[in-house]
């Protein structure tokens, strides 16, 4: 069932969202569709027409927005934004609720929390993991840090956004995730368009390498769970045992996407860095143990 069409979620408690790009859109017409009151401000007010065209309000300056509302949801570029936005509105911040779902670094989001308490406001990290035409459906989840009774206390109006997945007290937990998700995603893409380039200068079209391609990326899961009761138990302990695949293995294959990619004129500064990465787990004498050592290189850089 679709979150919003769930009547125990349902409930008129006034919320604000700030910042309507794509996604503070679509978390604005998901709460309207709950139910609740909503207040919206953004720099550029003509972005609102529609929400208010849908019932939302629209407030006049971002203190109208904060005061309309117990909840503050922040959708914004990144949190130097929520200074600029807020900067005018902190003597409306005691006793609210910021939820900041803009992405920025760990520390930023530390530091934005000591600010917000220093308001007298209450302050959530999110990190929503869905693009916007997901936000309020079943596939949808946001990771939150901070004080848990914070979230708890607007869980019902949060988790029509996404279901809520609690990491701890850190504020900059949420945010580690989320970045830590997205350098998975971004460097899965990269990949994959590398691939595609290597495929298409013999002439294979996109369309047939990519269904290729993705039957690969989508078993990546599923390889790293094989032989193993809880995936990453080994890593967590220190141990990397060779007996399945090793460092010189992995290694010797990155050298030929290596030559393969010069060959083929291609940008080589992805297969660089992945070969840079066994190069020197090889150097640190670590060439028997299983392509998991890798992961020391990057703990401690050269």
């Amino acid at each position: 069932m679709n979150r919003q069409q769930n009547p125990d979620a349902t409930q008129d408690r006034p919320v604000t969202l700030i910042g309507l790009g794509p996604m503070g859109q679509a978390m604005a017409r998901t709460l309207l569709a709950a139910g609740h009151s909503v207040t919206v401000w953004n720099r550029t007010a003509s972005r609102a027409d529609g929400l208010v065209a849908d019932g939302a309000t629209l407030a006049a300056t971002p203190a109208e927005a904060v005061e309309a509302s117990d909840l503050v949801i922040l959708s914004l570029t990144d949190y130097r934004a929520m200074y600029d936005v807020l900067g005018s509105a902190t003597g409306s911040l005691a006793g609210r609720t910021l939820v900041n779902l803009s992405s920025d670094t760990p520390d930023r989001t530390r530091e934005a929390a000591t600010w917000a308490g220093g308001h007298d406001a209450a302050f959530l990290t999110g990190g929503v993991m869905t693009p916007a035409p997901m936000v309020g459906t079943e596939a949808a989840y946001v990771y939150y840090s901070g004080p848990e009774k914070t979230l708890e206390s607007h869980r019902a109006a949060l988790a029509l956004l996404g279901t809520p997945r609690y990491l701890g007290e850190d504020p900059g937990l949420a945010q580690l995730m989320y970045q830590a998700q997205l350098a998975l995603f971004l460097s899965t893409l990269s990949g994959l368009m590398h691939a595609t380039a290597m495929l298409g200068t013999a002439g294979v079209k996109a369309q047939d390498a990519l269904p290729e391609l993705f039957s690969l990326a989508d078993s990546i899961g599923d390889m790293m769970r094989a032989g193993e009761e809880k995936p990453g138990a080994a890593l967590d302990a220190g141990e990397h045992p060779g007996d399945l695949s090793t460092v010189t293995m992995m290694g010797a294959t990155s050298d030929h996407i290596v030559e393969t990619s010069t060959a083929l004129g291609l940008d080589l500064a992805l297969p660089l860095a992945v070969q840079g990465h066994y190069r020197r787990a090889i150097q640190d004498g670590h060439g028997s143990d299983h392509w998991t050592r890798i992961i020391d290189g990057m703990r401690a850089p050269a």
